[in-house]
């Protein structure tokens, strides 16, 4: 097996230190015991400050992307053209500091295009990877649904197994590793909707929706200035990411708790106006996407709340709504939202 060097990648460690200081956080993001969720959660907040800095839109969906990314969750942003998903995608990757490429996926997108490709060096006579966009630690897929779903394929293998294969040869790639993906769903004409399998490979999706009429209007009037999205700094390191994700797998989780999420996927299995419920994959992914939101909170374990606030991001693009409750205008994130308004909330889950 072939492993790609990752001193390539930029460091973004020295760019992180001088924004990490202002906050008084490690740029390696390790402290004392008492002191690692304090310090977790003022990061999560200074990362939530620099991205609206660029980004006018819904703080609710900001601290819900920026949990998917702090836990190395793949994201997926869907919505109307217009609203912001690129200056989005984009002020998540510069303020996470990390090694960042963006790919437009268009119609005429090739695999090669995206993992790279095996090509003769005449002057050595010998056969040569040469690695795509796709061997860094962020990569932005603008319009992921405009490209074929030849192309689209190429991103599953990284998207799961953090590795690419190239005539026959498996190609490691950096870590971490994040697909952050956008697409338009409302606009059909050249686009190829993506498979079940693919989406299921995103931790969250998410969705931006239009501004509020003050916020608008300050970007109307110019009082709303802000910094070009390329100019951003660097909030944190790799370190502050590897302690978070770190942080996620040790979230305390009650068994009440744990019978919830199953009775939550269990009801999208059972959905009469569901014809695919949430896989196992998802179940995993609802309770590791609520264990992000908990730990950007700075707690150890996970309450109800989180999992409410995470089970429509986490589940909806996961399931797939009948033909027929389709026809009639229902969509998966009402299901969802259906299943959560009567299902029984455990009490005392959280200690």
């Amino acid at each position: 097996m072939t492993s790609i060097q990752r001193g390539a990648l930029p460091d973004p460690v020295g760019a992180a230190a001088g924004a990490a200081a202002a906050t008084g956080i490690p740029a390696n993001g390790h402290g004392g015991p008492d002191s690692d969720l304090a310090g977790l959660r003022a990061t999560f907040e200074a990362l939530t400050a620099n991205v609206t800095r660029v980004f006018l839109g819904n703080d609710r969906v900001v601290r819900l992307a920026l949990a998917c990314l702090m836990a190395e969750g793949h994201l997926l942003i869907e919505d109307l053209p217009g609203v912001g998903k690129t200056t989005m995608a984009k002020a998540l990757a510069r303020s996470l500091g990390l090694g960042f490429r963006r790919v437009q996926f268009t119609s005429d997108l090739l695999p090669a295009d995206v993992v790279g490709a095996t090509v003769f060096e005449r002057e050595t006579g010998r056969l040569t990877f040469r690695p795509g966009p796709v061997f860094t630690n962020i990569l932005l897929a603008d319009e992921l649904n405009r490209a074929s779903p030849k192309s689209q394929s190429a991103l599953l293998e990284a998207m799961e197994e953090r590795q690419v294969s190239a005539d026959g040869v498996s190609h490691l790639l950096p870590r971490p590793f994040m697909v952050l993906a956008t697409q338009n769903p409302f606009d059909s004409a050249g686009t190829f909707p993506l498979p079940h399998s693919q989406r299921d490979r995103f931790l969250l999706r998410v969705s931006l929706g239009y501004p509020d009429r003050a916020a608008e209007d300050a970007l109307l009037t110019g009082s709303w200035s802000r910094p070009d999205v390329d100019s951003l700094p660097a909030v944190c390191g790799p370190g502050v990411l590897e302690a978070f994700a770190a942080a996620v797998r040790a979230t305390h989780v009650a068994p009440e708790l744990r019978r919830y999420v199953l009775d939550l996927v269990t009801a999208t299995r059972d959905h009469p106006d569901l014809a695919v419920g949430a896989s196992p994959r998802a179940t995993l992914a609802l309770l590791r996407a609520a264990s992000a939101v908990a730990v950007s909170a700075g707690r150890a374990f996970l309450t109800p709340d989180d999992l409410k606030l995470t089970a429509e991001p986490a589940l909806a693009h996961r399931v797939v709504v009948d033909a027929a409750a389709e026809l009639a205008g229902i969509t998966a994130g009402a299901v969802v939202a259906e299943i959560l308004s009567r299902m029984p909330v455990p009490v005392g889950g959280a200690a």
